[in-house]
């Protein structure tokens, strides 16, 4: 055979690009990203710190630990984690009760709570709280952030509560530190108008360039030291460590860091979550996450920092900056450890309306104006807004008990509430039933059966998703009264035979919905039709 006569070679198949090593990964994706995340970092951990009334330090030590313990430890790779906005407004009711020194225990105490649950493997159950909770939560988190910092915008202090805060907020508008009052407004009308900003150039981070041009155009302004970050002159000396409380005390205690581990967890898990989606690669080990992040609380607390969680907007920074392993993370933890022994002098030359206006943006957007406009459409909308309003105006822990309460109760109604419709045909009668049979909805169930009347034939549809043994004695105890009077009771389940398994029967049985039908005189089709 000549060579033109012979079939043409397949072509090879083309080998599969090589997987980066971890030096090219970091040289050439983490090293970079970790920067970015770095620069985000930085006022965030200096403003959830001024936001929660603890020693601005503490958040710096929060940054530190979330970046490389929590990276190193936690489940997520991709995931960054540090002080979270979501925590401020507990970890603020905490301080105000108990003192800085002893938060800081608490801190320790929920690490500790944090790492069993990674342990007992309980995280994906986490997940399991009504997302409308989880949402009101964080909007009503955001509108006491946002209440508070108000008053640092304009030159003055947050008061003691967020009724406290609406109440004073007049007063402080007429009392206003006019340079505080013009950084902080133009903060926020900067952020809100960066988000808008064309794509090339938001991958500069909008609270960097507000800060940094804030605190340069604070120079010229002769802003007062007691208006700008204060951090101690010597470090060491300066660092608050945690205490042992008293044993009285101790009850309490171990509510708040319950507390603190719950919140912190759901968050951390939300974000995980979050970051797989964004990310498209390995799924997270969120018992893993859970242990890292106990790991990370553990010891913030211990050096006397905030607790730290899994942040949302610096994890989705991380990937979209091209973040490819957990070398990122840590490396941004790193940077900031470097920042502050070499650089801490430039942060308090930061004015604190600055920070507050980026809070003020922070907070807004937990409470989400797109998400609202949402929620009014869904019908868990008054779990939503009680849950915030209860946050706001009660504390976290009142709240989110409230919203917890409220959507088990939503979830019972949903549970007992079913379809049942029942009509005469000829000298039978049809009954349909939908939903989930359990016994909180036996009620409803015994009192349209008793609609039919005794010693008659009766076809049931059963397409039920489930099916309680209440429910099932109530069916069953009125299908043997309606054959004792003399009637016939045909029951098809036309999904899982719930009927049928309880009963003894073979559990796995499925009838079509034609077995259903050919069974009743009027519906029979002649056997030519279906040819």
């Amino acid at each position: 055979m000549s060579d033109d006569a012979r079939p043409p070679k397949a072509d090879a198949p083309k080998p599969k690009d090589a997987p980066l090593s971890f030096w090219q990964n970091l040289f050439a994706h983490d090293l970079v990203a970790s920067f970015v995340v770095f620069l985000i970092a930085i006022p965030l951990s200096l403003g959830i710190a001024l936001a929660s009334g603890a020693p601005i330090l503490a958040g710096l030590i929060a940054g530190v630990v979330g970046g490389i313990v929590v990276g190193a430890l936690g489940g997520s790779p991709l995931q960054v984690s540090g002080p979270a906005a979501g925590l401020t407004v507990i970890v603020a009711e905490t301080i105000s009760r108990f003192g800085w020194a002893t938060t800081a225990t608490i801190v320790v105490c929920a690490g500790l709570i944090q790492i069993a649950f990674g342990f007992l493997k309980i995280a994906r159950a986490a997940l399991a709280i009504s997302p409308a909770v989880v949402h009101g939560m964080l909007a009503g988190i955001g509108v006491v952030i946002t209440l508070a910092q108000l008053h640092v915008v304009l030159g003055g202090k947050p008061e003691s509560n967020a009724f406290a805060n609406i109440k004073a907020l007049p007063a402080q508008v007429m009392d206003l530190h006019a340079p505080s009052a013009i950084l902080g407004v133009a903060t926020i009308a900067f952020l809100f108008a960066w988000t808008k900003a064309p794509a090339v150039l938001r991958k500069i981070p909008g609270s960097l360039i507000a800060v940094v041009v804030g605190t340069i155009a604070s120079q010229f302004m002769h802003f007062p030291t007691n208006l700008r970050v204060d951090l101690p002159d010597n470090l060491r000396a300066g660092h608050i460590g945690p205490q042992l409380p008293a044993l009285s005390d101790w009850n309490n205690i171990l509510i708040a860091a319950a507390t603190i581990a719950i919140v912190a967890s759901v968050e951390s898990l939300l974000s995980a979550v979050a970051v797989d989606k964004i990310s498209g690669g390995t799924r997270a080990n969120l018992d893993r996450e859970l242990i890292g992040q106990g790991a990370g609380n553990t010891l913030s607390g211990l050096l006397g920092g905030l607790p730290v969680t899994g942040v949302i907007v610096r994890s989705s920074t991380n990937v979209n900056a091209g973040a490819k392993t957990r070398a990122s993370a840590i490396l941004h933890g790193v940077w900031i450890l470097v920042f502050v022994l070499v650089a801490a002098t430039l942060l308090e030359m930061i004015p604190l309306s600055v920070l507050a206006g980026l809070l003020v943006f922070v907070g807004v957007n937990l409470v989400s104006p797109a998400h609202i406009r949402e929620m009014l459409h869904n019908r868990e909308w008054p779990i939503y807004f009680t849950t915030l309003l209860a946050v706001v105006f009660l504390n976290l822990l009142e709240g989110v008990a409230i919203g917890i309460g409220l959507a088990v109760i939503f979830l019972l109604r949903r549970l007992a509430k079913i379809h049942i419709d029942i009509e005469e045909q000829g000298d039978r009668w049809h009954a349909r039933i939908e939903g989930s049979l359990t016994f909180l909805s036996v009620p409803a169930l015994t009192a349209r059966l008793a609609e039919i009347p005794p010693g008659v034939a009766v076809d049931i549809d059963l397409m039920v998703d489930f099916m309680d043994h209440a429910a099932f004695e109530a069916l069953h105890s009125w299908r043997a009264v309606q054959e004792k009077s003399g009637g016939k009771v045909d029951l098809d389940e036309l999904h899982e035979a719930w009927y049928e398994s309880a009963e003894g029967g073979d559990p796995k049985r499925d009838r079509s919905r034609s077995q259903l039908v050919s069974r009743r005189p009027e519906a029979v089709v002649p056997a030519s039709a279906e040819i």
